[in-house]
């Protein structure tokens, strides 16, 4: 079967030109079917850049294919290409018409098409690299002996944007009470601001890495949650499949859990001896440091000899409450405890859930389940939520893919949003008035809350007396 022409009316991103089936004619292509919340979709990304970098025969399109409706909109798919560094292009997909046309059923999905416009073959899931290879090395030599094939690298027309200012999509916020650690994910680094703003410290050079040592040489690479005991500051250092530890008195960053590599739900052990999976939110509980791992969609717990191990959630991507190793969840990212319990976003599933013996669900339904409407709990409905935080009886949580930040009230079992107008866009003022682009992370420094505005770069402050919305201004000047 001959592959089918791009649809006309699809937008294209990441080049200056729209490409037709014909344009590639002599190249292998690799659509990959992705869209941006997905867990999966992110941890092949490096996949796709090697298979890129190998054979030069080769080019990658993305096709966005939406899940949840924000993703639909072309300026965030644009936003997200620029968030997680990719080079090729992206046509957006968000009618799902070539979804539809390939018979794609899963994100990631791929489809391979050969130098003559023949589809070879599809695949669904991660591993994509280990799969393509040895086809790959069979294929060129008789593509090459046909006479059909192009060796030299396309030049794609890279149209990029980038970003500019100080932070670069923070992802998460945490306080010690004196305060606000700021992780600057697309910059690799942890700031620490006092509460006016001004620099105290910064943990990690700013480099895509994984080195230890001193905060100014160390490398984190696009970091997320954070977690304070004391001196010692937990970072969910995320594309490294880690858990780092700065020792703010000697400034020194080192590894306490992770390989380096994305691994499979599996066993625990000895922390750097584990493979770890995106691990995206921390949160401090008596003696166990408990991470939201949005890559095995399980909640794991470290204690304080280095022990790390899976806690809640079965590894299967769902929602299904249940006793903690039956449980299911579905990309957790956020994490906070009321002292007892240990509370959570589900991401995916677009859910606020509880662990109190086992998991339960306080709002959501299913995988296909969101919205944006307030009221009980019981149908009430979030979209894509990243981050929340308890504080006297409430959570307060960053509903992400509504851009609006909203208060769970648990005694009387319902959410109610106190800030953001549900759109994306910036501005100060009246909390109904503020304007925010999915907020993914949120903590408290006295009654001020702060937040990390991801797509605004930039950290914005509630005030819970007045209601009011400002944006931090960081002096990065120490």
């Amino acid at each position: 079967m001959i592959a089918p022409e791009f649809p006309e009316d699809l937008v294209w991103l990441n080049t200056d030109r729209r490409y037709t089936m014909r344009d590639l004619r002599g190249r292998f292509v690799l659509l990959d079917f992705w869209t941006y919340c997905c867990i999966n979709c992110m941890h092949v990304i490096p996949e796709l850049k090697m298979l890129e970098e190998r054979y030069p025969e080769l080019v990658v399109i993305g096709v966005h294919s939406a899940k949840f409706e924000n993703e639909m909109r072309v300026e965030n798919i644009e936003k997200a290409v620029m968030r997680y560094g990719i080079k090729h292009p992206v046509v957006v997909d968000s009618g799902q018409i070539m979804w539809r046309t390939y018979g794609i059923k899963a994100w990631p999905s791929f489809v391979l098409i050969a130098p003559d416009g023949e589809i070879l073959g599809r695949t669904s899931g991660e591993g994509i690299f280990s799969i393509l290879v040895p086809i790959m090395e069979q294929l060129i030599p008789e593509y090459e002996k046909r006479g059909s094939l192009h060796r030299e690298r396309m030049m794609a027309g890279m149209t990029q944007k980038k970003v500019s200012g100080i932070l670069s999509f923070p992802g998460k916020v945490a306080s010690d009470g004196d305060n606000i650690f700021i992780a600057d994910s697309n910059n690799n680094r942890v700031l620490i601001v006092s509460q006016d703003g001004d620099l105290v410290d910064v943990i990690g050079s700013g480099e895509e890495g994984h080195d230890d040592g001193e905060f100014g040489y160390a490398q984190l690479f696009r970091p997320q949650g954070i977690a304070i005991a004391g001196d010692m500051v937990y970072i969910a250092d995320t594309e490294n499949h880690m858990i780092r530890v700065a020792d703010l008195g000697r400034r020194t960053l080192m590894r306490v859990a992770g390989t380096g590599r994305s691994g499979r739900p599996g066993f625990g052990g000895r922390g750097a001896e584990v493979s770890l999976s995106s691990p995206w939110d921390l949160v401090f509980l008596g003696d166990h440091l408990y991470i939201a791992m949005a890559g095995f969609h399980q909640i794991w717990r470290m204690d304080l000899d280095g022990m790390v191990e899976p806690y809640a959630g079965s590894g299967a991507e769902e929602l299904m409450d249940g006793p903690l190793e039956m449980a299911r969840l579905a990309q957790p990212s956020g994490l906070t405890t009321d002292g007892n319990r240990i509370y959570f976003v589900d991401s995916e599933s677009s859910s606020l859930r509880v662990i109190d013996g086992g998991v339960r669900t306080l709002i959501g339904r299913d995988l296909f389940y969101f919205g944006d409407i307030d009221g009980a709990f019981e149908r009430a409905r979030l979209q894509h939520p990243l981050g929340l935080i308890y504080r006297d009886g409430s959570i307060y949580i960053a509903d992400t893919y509504n851009h609006r930040i909203k208060k769970a009230d648990l005694s009387s079992r319902s959410i109610h949003t106190i800030a953001g107008t549900g759109r994306p866009g910036f501005a100060d003022g009246p909390g109904d008035m503020a304007a925010f682009y999915e907020p993914s992370g949120i903590t408290f420094l006295g009654d001020s809350c702060f937040i990390a505005d991801t797509n605004n770069h930039a950290v914005r402050v509630y005030d819970l007396r007045s209601g009011d919305v400002s944006t931090m201004r960081i002096n990065m000047k120490k």
